[in-house]
């Protein structure tokens, strides 16, 4: 199977993850791997919450939403246009050991791989260990060449010539030790962060809501801390996040928030406060659940140095400035496939191992 053969195969299943949105689940009578399934697919949608109460359903289609855009054959040519594949060259076994802190978070590893040609060794997170097997059924139903392709294991890793890992910064540290002597990439936490000029309009505002509620601030494109100038108004942004605070209503969410805000009072913090998130002046990255980290700036050039010293801990920049290295408002959980976790290309490492 070539690499246009397997690009074909990922656009079919981009097009296939279309009957999954936000809106429906709608299955489409034509579509020729709905008997076996779509029907499968559904029902682990439906109950991704029991397994893992982070996984709202509506978090959950938004994941496959996102991957049925971005999986379609001018996207994907135009990814792989960039790179010099050998299709002669001997296949190798590739370890992913996936994180489960926001659905499908290691698809794209998954989708480098077997791209690149090469053998997928995956053991899943047991925060999210539904979903992949079933997308992978897709791919051995689609073609048989994937059934050699990718193994799903719970046992300790072994047989492997590289292996990408993804954890926090204490799993990192186990993640060197055992790894440490083969081909790899291994990801600690990450955060993002937004840049507020003060020149933003409600709806880049409300967009901000997006980069900071969606999948509950879990992921590492999540906005964590916000950098605003002296003297900004706040109700500016509170007003502006207010449509977001159904999200209270989410047990989980809510459970979070109540602790941590008791944590706050309790330390005497100072802290503004909505009913439904909470800002906190604080020189850290990572916020707690419920909580955006905040800090003022004078100049924005100052600020960007400050930014770039610090870079290996944070993710993307979310700013309305015309820059190629910011994101804008509302995109931080649609990267591109040539967007890559913590800028490492892993597609150029997978071929040059």
């Amino acid at each position: 199977m070539n690499l246009g053969q397997r690009i074909e195969a990922f656009a079919k299943l981009g097009e296939f993850f279309t009957q999954f949105s936000t809106s429906k689940m709608e299955k489409n009578e034509t579509d020729e791997f709905n008997p076996i399934l779509f029907d499968a697919l559904k029902m682990q949608i439906n109950r991704a919450h029991e397994f893992n109460g982070w996984f709202t359903k509506e978090n959950v289609l938004k994941a496959f939403e996102s991957w049925s855009e971005a999986l379609n054959v001018e996207n994907l040519k135009k990814w792989t246009s960039t790179y010099q594949i050998d299709e002669n060259a001997v296949p190798k076994n590739i370890a992913i050991v996936m994180a489960g802190n926001i659905p499908l978070v290691g698809f794209h590893d998954f989708l480098s791989v077997l791209l690149s040609g090469n053998h997928a060794l995956v053991k899943l997170s047991s925060n999210d260990k539904h979903f992949l097997p079933l997308i992978a059924k897709f791919l051995e139903y689609y073609h048989p060449y994937f059934k050699n392709k990718i193994t799903f294991t719970e046992e300790k890793l072994i047989g492997f010539d590289a292996v990408i890992a993804t954890g926090s910064n204490n799993t990192t540290r186990y993640f060197d030790y055992y790894f440490g002597k083969y081909p790899s990439i291994i990801r600690s936490s990450r955060n993002s962060v937004a840049i507020i000029t003060g020149k933003e309009t409600k709806q880049e505002l409300e967009a901000l809501g997006e980069d900071i509620f969606q999948y509950f601030g879990l992921g590492c494109r999540s906005v964590s801390k916000i950098f605003v100038p002296k003297n900004y108004n706040f109700d500016l942004l509170f007003n502006a996040l207010f449509k977001f605070n159904d999200i209270i209503n989410i047990k989980k969410y809510e459970n979070n928030y109540d602790y941590n805000k008791a944590i706050y009072l309790m330390s005497l913090f100072k802290i503004k406060d909505n009913g439904f998130v909470m800002l906190k002046e604080d020189p850290s990255y990572a916020s707690p659940i419920a909580t955006v980290f905040y800090e003022f700036y004078d100049e924005l050039e100052n600020l960007l140095l400050k930014l770039e010293a610090e870079k290996e801990v944070i993710q993307c920049i979310v700013c309305n400035e015309n820059d190629l290295n910011f994101v804008k408002f509302g995109q931080t959980q649609h990267p591109k496939l040539w967007d890559y976790a913590d800028g490492i290309d892993t597609f150029r490492f997978l071929l040059n191992i």
